[in-house]
């Protein structure tokens, strides 16, 4: 990896365990980690810790963020009502490339009790290892920005 990439990583209690593993998994690769997830098992809301993760990514802070909940969808609705957030929901490798080269994502979602911890670990590579191909997807890309405003 030429540059180091700042990952936003949360999730909500359903999710520490598998956050931890993400977590160690990509500053292996490289990445700089910023964990903002609970630490306890106690209930907490999914919404805070889509919304506080993508405020880091809308920020600039963090270049791309991954976030978790029981099924990954409250999470990503969460995070998409931050403005210039593209969060998608990916239970498979296909689609985890698929929204960072089609849709430009610079957010992924899924939910740590759909999916096992290997299938989690190849999303998030497969996710960030892809890039957005731009071209006839960007006029795409453009139409859902100017939904933000």
């Amino acid at each position: 990896m030429t540059s180091k990439k700042r990952i936003a990583l949360s999730s909500d209690h359903a999710a520490i365990e598998l956050r931890q593993t993400i977590a160690n998994h990509i500053a292996a690769q490289g990445y700089e980690v910023v964990d903002i997830g609970p630490t306890t098992p106690e209930s907490t809301d999914y919404p805070k810790h889509g919304e506080a993760a993508a405020r880091l990514v809308a920020s600039n802070d963090c270049q791309l963020g991954i976030i978790i909940c029981g099924t990954g969808q409250g999470i990503m609705m969460a995070a998409n009502k931050v403005k210039d957030i593209r969060c998608g929901v990916c239970h498979d490798t296909f689609s985890a490339r698929m929204i960072r080269q089609h849709n430009d994502a610079n957010m992924l979602a899924f939910g740590a009790r759909v999916i096992g911890e290997g299938l989690a670990l190849e999303i998030v590579d497969a996710f960030l290892g892809s890039k957005f191909e731009g071209g006839r997807h960007a006029k795409r890309v453009d139409m859902i920005k100017a939904l933000d405003d």
